[in-house]
């Protein structure tokens, strides 16, 4: 697992040791990555949250790529510790926040970020709980874009956000979404 772009480009990432985590693959990040890109444009100075965070490849990414800060959420032990291994391999303590617990038991946000990367556990229906969560606690503003990974058979269906892109890449599925207008 390797940095696609960026500052980092090319850096390699550990991944977790055991099999609950499901890092995700190069090719559905770089994916991801793209289909950002086409709509954010820069990701100079964003603010992002990568919640069910795994390996912290995701905000790792938009990090390289120029985010100012990121919030790593994660509850697996070995996961936290691969977090951690990466930040520190980059030296991005300062742009960082590494957070252990549940997603599902965060609290109000402070302010909403500009981006947010959720990429719970593939068939648990995790996603849209999270995301009704992450409204009502003000963690989605008005000008917050949300990358969600499912399974690719998986929907995301929250009643105010609207659906900006999606798109199957093997057994994954990527949606952007917004707030409704």
């Amino acid at each position: 697992m390797r940095v696609i772009a960026g500052e980092w480009r090319g850096r390699k990432l550990v991944a977790p040791k055991g099999d609950l985590t499901r890092p995700t693959a190069d090719r559905t990040r770089e994916t991801l990555f793209n289909m950002l890109a086409s709509r954010i444009g820069d990701f100079t100075g964003l603010s992002v949250a990568d919640l069910f965070a795994g390996s912290g490849a995701l905000g790792i990414e938009a990090l390289s790529r120029g985010a100012a800060s990121c919030l790593f959420v994660e509850q697996d032990r070995p996961a936290l510790d691969a977090i951690r291994a990466n930040v520190a391999a980059l030296d991005a303590h300062t742009r960082t926040t590494v957070s252990a617990g549940s997603v599902m038991a965060l609290g109000p946000a402070k302010a909403p970020h500009d981006l947010i990367l959720l990429d719970p556990p593939y068939g648990t229906g995790a996603a849209g709980v999270a995301l009704d969560r992450l409204l009502r606690l003000g963690w989605i503003g008005p000008a917050t874009w949300i990358a969600v990974e499912t399974g690719a058979s998986e929907r995301v269906a929250v009643r105010t956000l609207a659906v900006e892109a999606e798109r199957k890449v093997g057994k994954a599925r990527l949606w952007l979404l917004r707030l409704a207008q």
